[in-house]
């Protein structure tokens, strides 16, 4: 029977596949999702080098591939020209969200991980400070669009965007304080410590609605694991107790709960991480936000846009 487009999706984002056969797999419909999702990079390492082509059609393996060594050249451009850039900053605390710290630290190749933009976290009163200073390399202020979330500025050279986050949580100083200095970026780059990476993920995807690449779930799934494929940063056990007390401080409980049960949903061999960091909700409270959004989000190979409710927007914001 040939496999199916959620088996699919497992073997081709897994960083340690196996041997499958994937003939008369549904590859057309896996193929279009794939690239829409951030998937194709992976997804064509997967079939080349770790599954001797695993049955997919030629078209599928080179439509895939040619995306790979588009995500690779546009992620080094971005990345070395970002690094360009700050290189000389000095005597501030920057610290890189998302993608543009990921990329390299939970994934085993730059190339796996497209970078869309980059996203950085600075003290409020850095913000016009660090325009400024981005100003001598050519990247001027723009508007930051509508999948911006909560980040208040932007900035864009033409080829890379920059979203800037003047603040996060009730407790940024706290964020700053534990962040980890990434050196090769230069004196002033920092990233977040892994407990503090995992909820601020949790906060970017409920701030965008649950609405993200099914990409983001292969970074919290790298992290909620500790980061077993690399030797980096990340690759260590996990404090739960931190990471549920500043859950309850920051009040994202409710969107870590709703992050990691969509997480097992994709994933299951990620249950026995995610059982250690359950977030205890009421009985209506999780039936509310298994029904109406992780039963959703969760539907690999989905093309519609996915709306949140109002009543479980209100739920994951409330107190």
């Amino acid at each position: 029977m040939p496999a199916t487009l959620t088996e699919m999706f497992r073997s081709l984002t897994s960083f340690a596949p196996g041997r499958v056969d994937l003939r008369g797999a549904p590859w057309e419909q896996y193929v279009e999702w794939a690239i829409g999702q951030g998937l194709a990079p992976l997804s064509a390492y997967n079939l080349e080098y770790r599954m001797g082509g695993a049955g997919a059609p030629p078209w599928a393996r080179d439509q895939l591939l040619s995306l790979y060594q588009g995500t690779l050249n546009d992620n080094v451009m971005k990345l070395v020209n970002f690094k360009r850039s700050v290189d000389d900053l000095e005597g501030r605390k920057v610290i890189l969200l998302g993608a543009g710290s990921f990329a390299e630290s939970l994934y085993p190749h730059v190339g796996f991980r497209p970078v869309a933009e980059l996203r950085l976290l600075l003290a409020p009163s850095d913000l016009e400070g660090f325009i400024g200073f981005m100003g001598g390399s050519d990247f001027k202020p723009t508007p930051p669009g509508e999948d911006a979330g909560s980040a208040e500025r932007a900035l864009s050279d033409g080829r890379t965007l920059i979203l800037l986050h003047g603040r996060l949580t009730r407790d940024d100083e706290q964020l700053r304080n534990r962040a980890l200095p990434m050196k090769v970026m230069g004196p002033s780059m920092f990233r977040l410590e892994l407990e503090d990476a995992i909820l601020i993920h949790a906060l970017l995807i409920s701030q965008a609605h649950f609405e993200v690449p099914m990409l983001e779930w292969i970074d919290l799934r790298e992290l909620v694991l500790g980061s077993p494929s690399m030797g980096g940063v990340y690759s260590r056990a996990l404090d739960p107790e931190a990471i549920l007390t500043r859950a309850r401080a920051w009040k994202l409980d409710r969107a870590l709960y709703a992050c990691l049960a969509v997480l097992e949903q994709l994933y299951p061999d990620t249950a026995p991480a995610v059982a250690r960091l359950k977030v205890e909700l009421n009985w209506p409270t999780r039936e509310l936000i298994d029904r109406l959004l992780v039963a959703q989000v969760a539907q690999v190979g989905r093309t519609q846009t996915f709306r949140l409710e109002a009543q479980v927007r209100e739920l994951l914001t409330g107190a």
